[in-house]
């Protein structure tokens, strides 16, 4: 498929925030090198992973379609000699694209399970009297208006268990889109622990992320030849990368986060790595050909 798309050229320094990366690969998958240590050329086909919408209508985001994007990622992956193929005999990679925002959960202030909590909790209060009694002994002394607070108390707090239990499921969802659950700290036993430790304080740092809205990308390498000829599918390595949507917009954001991605495609990242947006500027050229082909089954 020609591309004949104009040429995206897009400054760096309007954005603002962390830009993520994490990438795994199949023991598998090996590159082989030239004898000057420079890998030498695969060829991929792409294929249309789909777009991924968050809550929001997002001009940056809508208006680019598959061939924008895959046009952008072209040149981070040639810098890494992936080249788009020509002969499907020689295609070694069918590349997946997969983009969008993620869908966060509402920022606590605005739960309307914490503030039925803390309404009953105070109500409940007022029957409550220092003792060594437990809560419900303390109640029964104060007569039906007491019951009906720690009832009403009991009620809101299975609401508000709820409501904690679809975020840990929403943010855990998230963490595994962006390559953010590599720590181990989200949505684990472990995470749990290390809260008010010094670990704890990278667990809070990734939920602070991963609580906002991220533009993201993904890009998952099957063996081409294996699909082709036997209808399997075997996944030789991915790349996540993301970047906050606050304060930034997509299609200058791309660009940007594919190259700082580009140095770990094909390649063992070792966990989530988070830096500050690089400055300069990335010129996006042209590319002749993409090969395209349709998303595997699953």
């Amino acid at each position: 498929m020609l591309l004949d798309a104009q040429p995206l050229a897009r400054a760096a320094d309007d954005l603002e925030g962390i830009t993520a990366v994490a990438s795994k690969v199949s023991r598998d998958y090996t590159r082989a090198r030239k004898s000057d240590g420079s890998f030498q050329p695969e060829f991929y086909s792409f294929g249309e992973g789909g777009r991924w919408a968050g809550e929001l209508s997002d001009a940056t985001l809508d208006k680019l379609h598959f061939l924008d994007v895959a046009h952008v990622i072209a040149r981070p992956l040639a810098s890494q000699a992936y080249l788009p193929a020509t002969d499907p005999k020689n295609t070694r990679l069918l590349i997946m694209v997969y983009w969008g925002t993620t869908a966060v959960p509402a920022p606590t202030s605005d739960s309307m399970a914490i503030a039925r909590f803390q309404a009953a909790q105070d109500n409940l209060n007022k029957y409550l009297v220092p003792s060594n009694v437990d809560r419900r002994q303390k109640v029964a002394a104060g007569g039906p208006a007491a019951d009906a607070a720690l009832d009403q108390w009991s009620a809101a707090a299975v609401m508000l268990t709820m409501e904690n239990h679809d975020r840990d499921r929403t943010d855990f969802a998230n963490a595994a889109m962006l390559g953010y659950d590599s720590p181990g700290l989200i949505g684990t036993e472990y995470g749990n622990y290390v809260r008010g430790t010094p670990l704890g304080v990278e667990r809070e740092d990734l939920y602070a992320d991963i609580e906002e809205n991220r533009y993201f990308v993904v890009l998952m390498a099957y063996d081409f030849q294996l699909m082709w000829k036997q209808k399997k599918h075997k996944l030789l390595w991915q790349t996540r990368f993301s970047i906050s949507e606050r304060r930034n917009a997509f299609d200058k954001a791309l660009p940007l986060m594919a190259q700082y991605a580009s140095k770990y495609f094909g390649q063992d990242s070792h966990g989530l790595l988070r830096d500050r947006v690089p400055e300069g500027r990335v010129d996006i050229g042209d590319v002749e050909s993409l090969g395209e082909v349709g998303a595997p089954k699953r």
